[in-house]
Order: C-alpha cells, then sequence, then structure tokens
C-alpha cells in the first residue's frame, strides 16, 4: 500500500471503535432511552410541548443531534462534564424545543400527535451580490490570508519589491 492509499479497513476499525465508546448508538436510541425517559414535563399549550412524532421536525432533529453529540462528548469529563452538558446544552435546547408559544411543536400535542401542517420556513431575501466576498465571512480565514500573502510575496519579489518584514529572514535594509 503507497502513502496515498486509505487503509478502508482500518478506517472501519476505527470507526466502530468510536461506536462502541458510545453510550447511545444513534440519535434515535438517544431521544427513545434518554431523553424521553429522562425529562418529564407536564405538556400542556400553556407550559410546555413534545411532539411524539419529533424526527419530523427538522429544528428537532438539529437540536437533539447536537445535544446527543454534546452528551457523547462532555460524559468523559466525570467531574463537572454532564453538569455543563445540563446547563449549557439540554436546557437551553430543551426550553426552545418545547417553548409553547415558539418552540417547533407549536402545531402537535403531546396527546393528540403531529400535526400534518407544518409551519413555514423563516422567509428569506437574497444578498447583494458581493457580500459575502468579505474575508469576515469566510471559514477558511486563517488559510485565505496566508494563501494571499504568498501570492504577494512571490509577485513583490518577481517585481523586485522587498515584501518580507524588517529582521525576518531574507528580508533587505
Amino acid at each position: 500500500m503507497t502513502d496515498d492509499e486509505t487503509d478502508f479497513d482500518s478506517v472501519d476499525d476505527e470507526e466502530q471503535e468510536v461506536r462502541s465508546e458510545l453510550v447511545f448508538s444513534s440519535l434515535e436510541d438517544f431521544v427513545t432511552r434518554y431523553i424521553a425517559q429522562v425529562v418529564r414535563r407536564r405538556l400542556s399549550r400553556s407550559v410546555a410541548m413534545w411532539c411524539p412524532a419529533w424526527w419530523a421536525h427538522e429544528e428537532a432533529v438539529a437540536r437533539l443531534s447536537v445535544l446527543w453529540r454534546a452528551f457523547e462528548h462532555l460524559k468523559e469529563d466525570e467531574a463537572l462534564g454532564l453538569s455543563f452538558w445540563w446547563t449549557q446544552h439540554a436546557d437551553p435546547h430543551l426550553s426552545a424545543l418545547m417553548d409553547p408559544d415558539h418552540g417547533p411543536f407549536v402545531l402537535c400535542d403531546a396527546r393528540d400527535g403531529h400535526a400534518e401542517r407544518a409551519l413555514d420556513p423563516l422567509p428569506l431575501a437574497p444578498s447583494p451580490p458581493g457580500m459575502w466576498d468579505d474575508p469576515v465571512f469566510v471559514v477558511d480565514y486563517e488559510e485565505r490570508l496566508a494563501a494571499e500573502a504568498g501570492e504577494a510575496a512571490r509577485a513583490g519579489l518577481k517585481h523586485g519589491v522587498n515584501t518580507s518584514f524588517p529582521g525576518s529572514p531574507g528580508a533587505r535594509s
């Protein structure tokens, strides 16, 4: 095997090892065996909402997914991990999910089940051309700056311009 080839068997073994270290094997497992058993609330249209078909709500899947992943990561810290998980992750996400006025389950009912009518997506207007070209909005900003600096340095050297910082190796006085 060359350096460029991937040993897929070792990748599968590593993935299996990570999976075996998880407390919950899937999001559904996490919600069914942990969230639904541990989180107990009086459910009503004025206090807290829950939809038995939580998986039919994109926001619920997104929030519960990050809760699961955070749980699996933070459980490793035996001293404060789960306390931090509850106060900084579970409490805010569950409050948002179960909010009876603004949460994603607002049209559903814990007893009657999932409402077929879905909430409308947030309205959007197209952004102005070029707005997202600003480096502030680029995820790989540091890499982009380094690449641009490298290009500028090469261009400067081609034209006999010193682009090195004073005192750095190769700087001309």
